[in-house]
């Protein structure tokens, strides 16, 4: 069962955030999905073809985008992630990162980052960084090139892989690497993929699956967890746990005494639930609590309506996020019987 213990609202060394919910969790952390659209077609993310993608229309455009978190920073968000489907799609994604870099709140400027599969890093990395992103996690499930085929249903390790190298040149630092371990697919390059990231100076992070398919085939038997990762990492390395996790979802480890790091993010098995201080934004204009949420409030029809001009909006969509948070709940619920799983799949939703 998934509790959540109540948390004072005030962090050390920090404004305390407006945003705080009825178990006393702060939140400061707002994920925004740019475009639900992607360039590969993960096995555990969404079917080969006939994803229904959101019209056009109703996708924020930047300026509202902005607004919205412009209005969140002012609340005391000062981490803002850049998610999708794949955010670089995006045309103008340099200029979203450049306009959100400007944002100021009570304790300064948001810090910027983005999960990508990096296949338009090689071309875009140098332009993020310049206009003010810090760092990115990239998504890579395996090294081995008919597996990436096989899970991706796209031959692009080899542009995978260049950018992350050019994320690296660029400075986006530190470079995570995420991968999201499958029974029977990849469970076995657990070490490899460990070790590729160590030697370059990169950070693994593995990724217990969860129930967010876009065809709801979610099996938890065939889960691997994070117990069963740290005991095949435990074979091939010392680790050492790392102290002060915080709200970070990875709980992480040294890898032969340090400075490396591999982490784990057990949604699943090891919810941090307690510490979650993220809120989700769809592509839609959909403010979300939790991944799982089976609930949204609308900021497109805020952002939309000719209803009192600028103040009004932003006095509106504060509400929402007060409103958001008010039906935020203690967990996720994952193996409860009052489970379901949200009808938008993860690329819908934004990681």
């Amino acid at each position: 069962m998934t509790t959540t213990a109540p948390r004072p609202a005030a962090e050390a060394g920090g404004t305390p955030s407006r945003l705080v919910d009825r178990f006393g969790r702060p939140h400061r952390d707002l994920r925004i999905s740019l475009t639900d659209r992607c360039s590969l077609r993960c096995t555990y993310c969404m079917p080969a073809d006939g994803v229904p993608w959101l019209p056009r229309d109703e996708l924020l455009s930047t300026d509202e985008l902005v607004r919205v978190a412009a209005v969140g920073v002012s609340l005391g968000i000062t981490e803002i992630r850049l998610t999708g489907g794949e955010p670089l799609l995006r045309p103008d994604v340099v200029d979203v990162v450049r306009r959100l870099a400007a944002l100021e709140g009570p304790d300064g400027p948001p810090e910027l980052s983005l999960t990508t599969n990096a296949l338009r890093l090689p071309r875009l990395a140098g332009p993020l960084r310049d206009a003010g992103l810090q760092r990115v996690n990239v998504s890579l499930d395996t090294l081995d090139r008919e597996r990436f085929v096989a899970l991706t249903r796209r031959d692009r390790l080899d542009d995978t892989l260049a950018g992350l190298a050019a994320a690296d040149a660029a400075g986006l630092w530190p470079v995570k690497v995420n991968a999201v371990a499958m029974r029977g697919v990849n469970d076995d390059e657990v070490v490899a993929l460990t070790r590729f990231a160590v030697e370059r100076g990169y950070q693994m992070r593995f990724i217990e699956q969860m129930p967010l398919d876009g065809g709801h085939t979610w099996d938890r038997t065939a889960m691997v967890s994070q117990a069963e990762i740290l005991d095949r990492l435990s074979a091939a390395f010392t680790l050492t746990e790392v102290p002060g996790r915080g709200a970070a979802p990875a709980e992480l480890w040294f890898v032969d005494g340090g400075p490396a790091t591999v982490g784990v993010i057990a949604s699943v098995t090891a919810p941090f639930c307690s510490a979650c201080d993220r809120l989700r934004l769809t592509a839609d204009g959909q403010l979300r609590a939790c991944l799982f949420a089976r609930t949204e409030v609308d900021t497109r029809v805020v952002l939309r309506a000719d209803d009192g001009g600028p103040d009004a909006t932003d006095a509106l969509l504060a509400e929402a996020f007060v409103h958001c948070l008010a039906g935020k709940k203690a967990g996720h619920d994952i193996g409860e019987p009052a489970f379901v799983q949200p009808d938008r799949p993860m690329s819908a939703i934004g990681g």
